[in-house]
């Protein structure tokens, strides 16, 4: 539906409304005013969030793309690498590694990753401004909050990736509150991110096309751009993000962007697996029956719900492609016992024994499972060997908000072990809890990447 029929114009009207609202809400956030499970939780996402970055600065891939960059020295941080790039740069390129090896946290019911949207843009733009650092922590949840609310609000059509969508407007209001605009400023903001999408294929991931992680670089960029355009006075809100996300890109729901006065960062999920989120309950279920198989793998029948029975390919070209493979995610944790980074290296992406053992993996999407989406994103593996078949199923992935959630613990066991140091996870917890009360947050950013080891 385009144009401007009635319906149309009454849908730019309700959305530029919520806007307001969310604009309204984003500048009058208070520090002392969150609840301190909520508080703890921005903490807790933003250790995770710096502690990807860094492994994912240690890719190859993302080492050339930084120095084919040739970024201007600067305020921000470029986690990871030991050095301080200007804030664009660190803004992109940070993006891409958060996202470079599929750890990130995610939001199910948004349908994407919130904090990936806007945390870097975020970051680069406080190491850039003198703001105390409970101004930063305001604008880390408040990119998490719009974030989430746009994608829980946005349905995109079959087949669109949600890299860089709806996530924007999330960047761009964190970024308004760096820069300390007004309710209306930031709303103007929050409007402007809604009419900088990008329309991604989903197909890019499955063909290990890396300029899907590039996608969410653009995000954060945007999200700059609509701040900073909001901040300039020249801003003219009008509801665009009716069109761009809720016409151009599919459905948009105004009621559910400021809709209720509950915390979206208390229903995001971390991961344990190098791999799309798709795959992670089929990984859980395939590890739990890893133990039991008595003899050879006959065949593996993987039953997923309608979203990630696109997930079917048994070849990877690169490791995004890897990563987006229930084949290959299914049969490297049979054969493993997990699915990490150092499993999409170039010497796991040849072995002759995972891709046989991929070719006996049939997805196959079941309706039973595809009725208790959204709520659940379940999968059931079947593997059968000459003794017989063996079952297992799993509502959702471990560490999903309603399926055994990580503990920040967890979180350290996991992402220290990936570091290579558990220590590297005590400092970055320390340092990110110290953010509300330092004065200066672009002081402690600049700290906080010095003190993360590169290698």
């Amino acid at each position: 539906m385009t144009g401007r029929g009635p319906e149309r114009t009454a849908a730019r009207s309700a959305v530029r409304a919520a806007t307001g609202r969310l604009g309204a809400r984003v500048a009058g956030l208070r520090w002392a005013d969150v609840p301190s499970e909520v508080r703890e939780r921005v903490s807790a996402v933003l250790v995770d969030a710096v502690a990807v970055t860094a492994l994912g600065a240690r890719e190859p891939a993302q080492r050339a793309l930084v120095e084919a960059w040739d970024a201007p020295a600067g305020p921000a941080p470029l986690f990871g690498t030991g050095r301080e790039v200007a804030v664009d740069a660190a803004a992109w390129l940070n993006a891409t590694a958060s996202v470079r090896l599929e750890l990130d946290d995610g939001h199910r019911l948004a349908g994407g990753h919130p904090a990936a949207h806007g945390f870097p843009a975020v970051l680069a733009l406080a190491a850039r401004h003198r703001v105390p650092g409970e101004e930063l922590c305001c604008a880390l949840l408040a990119a998490y909050e719009v974030a989430a609310r746009f994608g829980r609000a946005t349905r995109l059509r079959p087949g669109t990736h949600p890299h860089g969508n709806w996530g924007v407007a999330g960047a761009a209001a964190g970024c308004a509150r760096v820069l300390g605009l007004s309710a209306t400023d930031t709303a103007t903001a929050i409007d402007a991110g809604g009419g900088l999408p990008v329309a991604g294929p989903f197909v890019a991931a499955l063909d290990g096309n890396p300029v899907r992680d590039l996608w969410m670089g653009a995000a954060n960029q945007s999200g700059l751009a609509a701040a900073r355009l909001a901040a300039s006075g020249t801003g003219h809100p009008t509801g665009v993000a009716a069109d761009a996300l809720g016409d151009l890109l599919g459905t948009l729901d105004p009621d559910l962007l400021d809709g209720g006065d509950g915390w979206e960062v208390l229903g995001g999920y971390f991961k344990q697996h190098s791999s799309c989120s798709f795959t992670h309950a089929a990984v859980d279920a395939a590890l739990d029956l890893r133990d039991r198989v008595d003899g050879e793998v006959e065949q593996v029948l993987v039953e997923v719900h309608s979203l990630g029975a696109q997930l079917d390919r048994t070849s990877w070209p690169t490791p995004l492609a890897a990563m987006f493979s229930l084949p290959f995610a299914v049969a490297t944790a049979l054969r493993r016992g997990r699915m990490a980074p150092a499993d999409t290296s170039p010497h796991a992406l040849a072995d002759p024994a995972t891709a046989d053992l991929a070719r006996r993996i049939t997805v196959r999407a079941a309706a039973d499972l595809d009725a208790r989406l959204p709520t659940e994103r379940p999968a059931r593996v079947t593997v059968t060997t000459a003794a017989g078949p063996l079952v297992a199923e799993r509502p959702n992935p471990v560490g999903d908000a309603a399926h055994h959630p990580f503990t920040s613990r967890d979180r350290d066991r996991v992402l220290g072990a990936l570091l290579g140091s558990p220590d590297t996870m005590a400092d970055l917890r320390t340092r990110c809890a110290a953010l509300p009360t330092t004065p200066d947050a672009g002081e402690a950013l600049r700290a906080l990447g010095a003190a993360i080891p590169v290698r």
